[in-house]
């Protein structure tokens, strides 16, 4: 199969193109596409033969639930079973936007989409392509990000391409995206609601709107989580792993910059290739083979909007072994130690001052 690139102006996208991308949706073809949050992979939510494709192309594990995402609100109520009132606050709030909403599912929805569970994980996307596509398409779509199974997110057309070239029908490039890590999921069928992966959409602001919010152990991520049944992406297996071997280094940032420095140090010695992944305010403080900015530890949201990027970048420059900084985990800097801290495998090195 050969996978066929449309190049789209992402706010104002082209409709030819689009209902090229549409009508192999609707015919059970794979379609990759530009969300706000990555790129996302794409089949008719309610045609299971399509939604089972997805697994196939991203060699996913059968088990690992698909979000479903939408551009009508009426949607909601054909793929859930019960819409509670805290729901519709979070959707007046939210939507379109990057928050992912866990109901009870309806019998409409396939149950390839869910992994076989009860219920169903919901958005509605603020991009321009993704709308236009899911619109253009007629037809709820389902979507987890666009890169092989434990691989970095997309964050790229060129990422897409790198994972999953030759296995989808269509990719829609729509240049780079805004946030670069996926939607907060918030299940609303616990009370409090609980949110099984943190996102751009952060535990404070959901507080702010609903009150009470519980968050699973998984997805503060400090400790490797036993989780018999994932009811969200991102919770049961290793997820956005690079080839290379990968330490999470956390703490008082001058006993963090200490502690890299001497595993950087240590694992040169033995030969290897190895990169620090920091932050503007700390890059040149560090000798390695390879020193990537991430972002501003003053603005969290630029290392979260660039975080798949360098682990990618690591690869592509063949590095044995990478050192990275952590974040303090409140607001968006959750969910960047989330995905770092699965990146590493749990691979957690916790320092209590500068050596």
């Amino acid at each position: 199969m050969e996978t066929l690139a449309l190049k789209v102006d992402p706010k104002r996208p082209e409709l030819d193109k689009i209902r090229i991308a549409a009508g192999v949706l609707r015919n059970g073809g794979l379609v990759a596409f530009p969300t706000e949050t990555v790129y996302g992979l794409g089949a008719n939510a309610l045609d299971e033969k399509a939604v089972l494709r997805i697994f196939e192309a991203k060699n996913r594990p059968a088990d690992n639930p698909i979000i479903v995402h939408v551009v009508n609100r009426d949607d909601v109520y054909v793929l859930a079973e019960h819409v509670p009132e805290v729901a519709e606050r979070l959707i007046d709030k939210f939507w379109p936007g990057p928050l992912t909403l866990l109901f009870l599912k309806s019998e409409a929805v396939p149950n390839a989409v869910t992994a076989g569970l009860g219920t169903v994980a919901i958005r509605m996307p603020s991009h321009a392509v993704a709308r236009a596509l899911i619109a253009e398409a007629g037809v709820p779509v389902a979507a987890p990000s666009a890169n092989l199974a434990g691989r970095p997110s997309p964050t790229s057309a060129e990422h897409v391409l790198d994972d999953l070239s030759g296995r989808i029908e269509v990719l829609i490039d729509g240049g780079e995206i805004g946030y670069g890590v996926e939607s907060t999921v918030l299940d609303l069928t616990t009370e409090p609601p609980t949110v099984l992966r943190p996102g751009p959409v952060t535990i404070e602001e959901l507080k702010e709107v609903i009150g009470g919010v519980e968050v699973h152990p998984a997805a503060r991520a400090e400790v490797p989580v036993e989780v018999a049944i994932a009811r969200s992406p991102g919770m049961k297996y290793r997820h956005y792993a690079p080839v290379a071997e990968v330490v999470v280094v956390e703490g008082p940032l001058e006993g963090v910059i200490a502690k890299i420095q001497e595993l950087v140090d240590a694992r040169r010695e033995r030969g290897e290739r190895v990169g620090v992944m920091a932050t503007e305010e700390t890059a040149l403080r560090y000798r390695a083979d390879i020193v990537k900015v991430v972002g501003s530890r003053r603005d969290p949201r630029t290392v979260a909007k660039n975080l798949f990027r360098v682990l990618r970048e690591f690869d592509a420059e063949g590095v044995d072994f990478a050192a990275a900084e952590g974040l303090e985990p409140v607001g968006i800097g959750l969910a960047v130690m989330n995905r770092l801290r699965k990146a590493a495998g749990h691979n957690i090195v916790r320092v209590e001052q500068a050596n």
